[in-house]
């Protein structure tokens, strides 16, 4: 053997043989793992309390829809479902409510909830798919007891699987551990609910400049996506439920044959009552706001009357989104809450700065910035000329929904700009312009 050091002149120098730096002890393994997982986009997790929910007596008939196809006991011919609409038709407050009522059934040996995941464009640990699988497999450990020891195996044989590719995760955390399990048809099929794949960003990819922003999630989502895909092929005792906005590349790769047999579309827009959701919404809301109200001398009608509630619902155009947010804004101890919501009502462009600043208004602004700023360079000046003609049209009462409706048959003459398949644009409102450049 050589006696040539090749570290002659190297001082206080200790070798150290092992790169694996991770130290995984027995019964330490899920610790790992959990310790790395994203908690906060976990559907009872702390970071999201209290969990957004639909309403009482809304949007019952796409949560069964859902729970129809996913059909419990009986797995669905179908393992993906996606359930798309614009921003602001409640599709977290759904799959908030689908996890509840499924983890509620006491009549099911076992946990129809398998993960869930609920992404977040402003959460670090929420905006990425960096802590994706390790969180779904971490969650099956949690739910599928006899998964747990696959698990915990898997990552003490290879600690450092937590930080090589999502791909190579999938198969060692997830499907090796499950196809160890022998013989899966006679397990049940558990649900993974996947929340807001639109809003998963490339984190890492924040200090790039904004020309490559749209670029970018496009990419990242697309990665999530077939990952899902790649999951639902291996027979595993999983079907998925995604909900997202209809971003066009989203669509498009949903949309594309071998994703498309395997999934079932379901938009958000054309299932149920969204006018009759959100006056069910307003008028519990207003009720409970008006128990708190002093009776005012000479009042000759209870607050709020009928009238106000009609303009009220009018003013909404059936976004729960809007509806919810002027219910946080006027539900204050320290001012008048009939007064804040007649300011609105009478101020349709919300014109007065003090609204800008009110925090529930604040969150719907920066909402309608995220969606202008996800809008690909190459569609950036068809997007102008749209809100253009949203603005004009406001000054010619042209404020109600891009497509015809019993009250207003015709279309306006903006209306074929915006892709019909998508729904109405979520910027239907001359507020959500004004703050959104």
């Amino acid at each position: 053997m050589s006696n040539v050091s090749y570290f002659k002149n190297a001082k206080n120098f200790v070798a150290n043989p092992t790169f694996n730096t991770c130290d995984v002890s027995d019964g330490d393994a899920l610790q790992y793992l959990h310790k790395h997982s994203a908690t906060g986009a976990m559907h009872d997790s702390e970071e999201r309390y209290p969990p957004p929910l639909c309403h009482p007596g809304t949007g019952e008939a796409v949560v069964g829809r859902i729970e129809a196809w996913y059909g419990f006991e009986v797995p669905p011919e179908k393992k993906i479902m996606w359930v798309f609409a614009p921003a602001g038709y409640g599709k977290t407050s759904i799959a908030g409510t689908v996890s509840k009522k499924l983890e509620s059934r006491t009549d099911l040996d076992f946990n129809p909830v398998g993960a869930t995941f609920f992404f977040w464009r402003t959460s670090p640990e929420r905006n990425s798919p960096a802590r994706f699988i390790i969180t779904l497999a971490y969650q099956f450990a949690m739910s599928i007891p006899e998964l747990a020891p696959r698990i915990d195996n898997a990552v003490k044989r290879d600690p450092m699987i937590l930080n090589k590719a999502l791909e190579a995760q999938l198969m060692k955390l997830i499907v090796k551990p499950f196809k160890s399990l022998g013989e899966l048809g006679s397990m049940p099929h558990r649900l993974v609910i996947i929340d807001g794949l639109d809003e998963c960003i490339n984190s890492d990819q924040e200090s790039r400049v904004e020309k490559h922003y749209a670029e970018d999630q496009e990419r990242v989502q697309i990665r999530v996506l077939d990952l899902i895909y790649t999951l639902q092929s291996h027979g595993l005792p999983l079907c998925f439920l995604i909900l997202s906005r209809p971003e066009p590349w989203i669509k498009q790769h949903i949309e594309a044959g071998p994703f498309q047999t395997v999934t079932e579309m379901l938009n958000l827009y054309e299932v149920g009552d969204h006018m009759k959701d959100v006056e069910k919404f307003v008028r519990d809301e207003l009720a409970r706001i008006a128990e708190s109200l002093d009776t005012r001398p000479g009042d000759d009608e209870q607050w709020p009357e009928e009238e106000l509630v009609q303009t009220f619902l009018r003013t909404t155009g059936g976004h729960m989104l809007y509806a919810a947010t002027v219910i946080r804004h006027i539900d204050v101890p320290y001012d008048d809450p009939a007064q804040r919501l007649q300011d609105i009502l009478d101020d349709p462009l919300h014109s007065n700065p003090d609204l800008a600043h009110s925090s529930p208004f604040s969150s719907l602004f920066e909402l309608y910035r995220q969606i202008i700023r996800s809008c690909p360079p190459a569609n950036r000046t068809t997007m102008r000329e749209v809100l253009e003609d949203v603005v004009a049209g406001h000054d010619y009462d042209l404020t109600f929904p891009f497509y015809p409706t019993s009250q207003h048959p015709r279309p306006h003459f903006w209306a074929s700009r915006w892709p019909r398949n998508n729904g109405p644009a979520t910027p239907t409102r001359r507020d959500a312009i004004c703050y959104s450049d």
